[in-house]
């Protein structure tokens, strides 16, 4: 068996371990902190508390639809569940790159010994972290956290899968998915941010020759996309829709939700020209 098909199949045999034993571990009902708050406010469709995170409510929701209301917080804890056993499946994939590229890249099909070598380092790496106390607790509850971890190691893995065909034309999606799922992860809790600078070193080592001052400007670059991203766009894109909104309703007296809808018009229109001036100047490619 080649030795893709036998990574592919070792990944799902450690996800079922893992989705047995966080399923078969789940909390009954809710833990005693936000947990309880999480699950009244999906079972609702209600806000949490700031700055809420409407993605999980969704997505617990959906599953509540297949629950009675006596075990609707069951469905929310096996949201978690699902999403800590989906974060240790890409955590064995991410391993198992890491570890393939420390034994001699993916030009050739590895050895015998090569292949033990590697998806052992993946199976020993992700049960390990399956088993973890915090990471375990976190599965078992109707909280973010697990949810919030699916995400950043399903970047992670994306970075690791453009690391592998950036060469080729095609290799821009996994950019594209990449920013995708981040902009999804911002409607479940902020922690996915903080895989920027780590993906920007793999990106860093992947394009140019290692050299000390690159290694700094990539850092520096990182940490400041990261606050404009944190600051500039979650935050500032919401201030800056308010102000729209005070402006023309306050000053210019026009209709409630004018401001807004101007201000989304001018926001579409400015992303698409972006767009479109990326393409016409090869930047897409």
């Amino acid at each position: 068996m080649r030795y893709d098909r036998l990574n592919v199949l070792t990944g799902w045999s450690v996800w079922i371990i893992a989705t047995i034993v966080y399923l078969l571990t789940i909390e009954p009902t809710a833990s005693f902190w936000d947990c309880g708050e999480f699950i009244a406010s999906a079972y609702k469709l209600e806000v949490g508390h700031p700055p809420g995170a409407p993605l999980f409510m969704l997505l617990a929701r959906f599953l509540m639809i297949f629950a009675t209301p006596e075990t609707a917080a069951i469905a929310a804890n096996s949201l978690s569940a699902l999403s800590s056993s989906f974060t240790i499946l890409f955590l064995f994939w991410s391993i198992t790159h890491l570890a393939r590229r420390f034994t001699g890249g993916f030009t050739k099909e590895p050895s015998s010994s090569e292949r033990l070598a590697v998806l052992g380092s993946g199976i020993v790496g992700a049960l390990a972290y399956t088993f973890s106390d915090s990471f375990w607790f976190s599965a078992t509850e109707g909280e973010v956290y697990a949810l919030s971890s699916l995400f950043t190691a399903a970047v992670f893995w994306a970075i690791l899968k453009w690391e592998k065909n950036a060469d080729e034309p095609s290799s821009t999606r996994w950019i594209i998915l990449i920013a995708y799922l981040m902009g999804l992860s911002i409607g479940v809790h902020l922690l996915n941010l903080l895989a920027i600078p780590a993906m920007a070193l793999v990106y860093y080592f992947r394009k140019y020759e290692f050299s000390i001052k690159g290694l700094v400007i990539t850092g520096v670059f990182s940490i400041a996309l990261l606050g404009l991203i944190q600051v500039g766009v979650i935050q500032g894109v919401i201030q800056l829709a308010g102000s729209f909104e005070q402006y023309f309703v306050n000053v210019m007296g026009l209709p409630f939700n004018s401001g807004i809808f101007t201000y989304l018009i001018l926001l579409v229109a400015l992303l698409s020209a972006l767009v479109w001036y990326s393409r016409k100047q090869g930047w897409w490619a």
